[in-house]
């Protein structure tokens, strides 16, 4: 599960490149992070992002 998310996050949100500092690094991991999680909708979860399916589940 971990591989897959971790290759999400660098096809998708462009995380495979090479970052000038560590600040700015972890600021494009955070903000990918939030995307995916907040505002990106998924087919898997009815079009819901993970968050508002797991605030269902919950």
């Amino acid at each position: 599960m971990v591989e897959r998310v971790n290759g999400i996050l660098k096809d998708k949100f462009s995380l495979n490149q090479t970052f000038t500092d560590e600040a700015h690094a972890i600021r494009a991991t955070k903000n990918a992070i939030n995307l995916y999680n907040e505002i990106r909708l998924h087919l898997s979860l009815d079009y819901k992002t993970p968050n508002m399916g797991y605030k269902v589940s919950a």
